[in-house]
């Protein structure tokens, strides 16, 4: 299992390299999250939701609410800006 530290510093990475792909509402970026890491990462809407917030305030994510097939969630789009603190992310490698 991997160490909450670790977690926590890679959360803000993964959520805008997985929203670069496609837009999406936070329980199904849960669920991805923890399926591509092969379970070995595995948040719940506590460790989620804030680290969303915090990607809204600096710009770097947006949200909408939409219905689809009669259910209302909040989408969570990447910015420009989310892009661009991705792209310098990784050339940090």
């Amino acid at each position: 299992m991997i160490s909450k530290d670790l977690i926590a510093a890679s959360s803000k990475p993964l959520i805008l390299s997985f929203l670069s792909k496609r837009e999406s509402y936070g329980y199904e970026i849960i669920k991805n999250i923890q399926e591509l890491s092969n379970n070995n990462i595995v948040w719940k809407e506590g460790t989620l939701y804030p680290v969303l917030k915090k990607l809204t305030e600096n710009g770097l994510i947006e949200s909408e609410w939409k219905t689809i097939d009669g259910r209302k969630r909040k989408y969570y789009r990447i910015t420009n800006a989310g892009l661009k603190r991705k792209g310098s992310m990784e050339n940090r490698k």
